[in-house]
């Protein structure tokens, strides 16, 4: 069983009275550089309006934001990328979009999925529990989300996020060779099974 009752931002009584720092429910607005309404004043991390609690969220913004203080160039988070990642047995990882979602906007969805029950090191493992699903959109062949439940799959996301992050397709997934026997071969599965070209199904 998993309970999360939630968390709220620290804001109160730090010093934000009479700034030009505007909170949305004690949460501090920010721009795509992490700046907030006070000149020189910078946010990040779980006091930011729409960020994610995630530490690997918050290290990202403080990356943008030391660079675009530093004047270097700098790439806001696109929040479509961040990776979640719930650190359970069998573990969950996550990114983009929903099959819901990604109908939801609008989107011609394709889905693939494959089971770590056709997986020969979670065979290995003896860890057959999960499956990885890709969303992906059916005209371009473009990757709106990765969803994986099953062993390590808080470490297998991470294909997927530098997949989305590069903008590669589906059709570039299926032309990874993924090594065998491995779990990141279901994820590999998975992006075939897209197509109806799984291996193993």
């Amino acid at each position: 069983m998993l309970v999360a009752v939630g968390r709220k931002p620290n804001t109160e009584n730090i010093g934000l009275e009479g700034t030009r720092v505007e909170l949305d429910r004690g949460f501090v607005k920010v721009d795509e550089y992490q700046r907030t309404g006070e000149p020189g004043v910078y946010a990040i991390g779980d006091i930011v309006a729409g960020t994610p609690q995630l530490a690997h969220a918050a290290t990202m913004e403080g990356m943008v934001a030391l660079a675009h203080i530093a004047g270097r160039p700098a790439t806001p988070v696109n929040k479509n990328r961040i990776p979640n990642a719930t650190y359970t047995e069998p573990g969950i990882g996550s990114v983009g979009l929903t099959e819901a979602q990604a109908r939801a906007q609008g989107h011609k969805v394709k889905v693939g999925k494959f089971p770590f029950m056709a997986n020969s090191k979670a065979s290995i493992l003896g860890q057959h529990d999960g499956f990885v699903k890709i969303v992906a959109d059916e005209a371009y062949g473009e990757i709106l989300g990765v969803h994986i439940i099953g062993p390590q799959a808080f470490e297998l996301i991470g294909e997927a996020v530098l997949a989305m992050e590069a903008e590669a397709t589906v059709e570039t997934l299926t032309q990874t060779i993924h090594a065998h026997p491995t779990l990141y071969e279901a994820v590999g599965e998975a992006f075939n099974a897209v197509y109806g070209m799984a291996i193993n199904a």
